[in-house]
């Protein structure tokens, strides 16, 4: 059920949303250094994989493909990077990163990788509306 679902505060706080899908909450990390989707399927409870339902399986599988084509397409990636961890937030969600050689963690993981540069006002603006369109 849905109407029990309430987005992690942590999430809520280093995110901006995108798009409600069919499932998942789609949002964009606040960190300029790297183009990062977070997907949040609305349902209340979920910490892990193999607790989605059978029905919501091949949902979220299908909306993690489509975040990631659509990342790639509106950034030029040379790598999306999928991954569900969860280690910080219980609450389940699927990271959906864009990488390029050079950038500040390449070729390591993002996580724990100095501080979020938060966007700037017009660059947000910018990115939410290129990854709307891809997307």
């Amino acid at each position: 059920m849905t109407h029990d679902f309430e987005l992690d505060p942590r999430l809520a706080a280093d995110t901006v949303a995108v798009a409600d899908w069919p499932l998942s909450r789609l949002l964009l990390m606040n960190d300029a250094r790297f183009p990062w989707l977070v997907l949040v399927p609305r349902r209340a409870g979920l910490s892990e994989l193999h607790g989605l339902s059978a029905e919501d399986r091949p949902v979220l599988f299908a909306e993690v493909l489509k975040a990631g084509a659509g990342l790639k397409a509106a950034t030029g990636a040379a790598k999306i990077n999928t991954g569900a961890l969860g280690n910080l937030v219980p609450q389940l969600h699927i990271h959906v990163v864009a990488r390029n050689p050079g950038d500040t963690a390449w070729p390591g993981p993002v996580w724990g990788q100095g501080a979020a540069k938060p966007y700037g006002a017009a660059a947000l603006e910018a990115l939410l509306n290129t990854l709307r369109a891809a997307l």
